[in-house]
């Protein structure tokens, strides 16, 4: 997974469940218009990915399942990230 202006890290698949969670979590925010708590569910899923994950080195290719964006994402943006929201889900299991 990558954060946008941050790096990107390897996430083990024993942690992609609890990553799953929080992405259905943030789908829920967003999906009701909850300002407030899609802007939280957002901040935890990001600090999920930098507590979970492996940091990889910039020069690394990896291949990207997800990419995030930059912790600075404005509330209107996380709104419109709605379209990212799939059915199945944010973060595929």
């Amino acid at each position: 997974m990558r954060i946008l202006g941050e790096g990107q890290y390897e996430i083990a698949d024993a942690h992609l469940g609890r990553l799953g969670e929080l992405g259905a979590a943030l789908q829920s925010a967003a999906g009701c218009g909850d300002d407030e708590e899609c802007a939280a569910g957002f901040q935890a899923l990001l600090q999920a990915v930098r507590d979970l994950g492996t940091p990889l080195p910039d020069d690394v290719p990896a291949p990207l399942d997800l990419i995030l964006p930059d912790e600075g994402t404005s509330r209107r943006h996380l709104r419109e990230m709605r379209g990212l929201l799939a059915d199945e889900g944010l973060i595929p299991a």
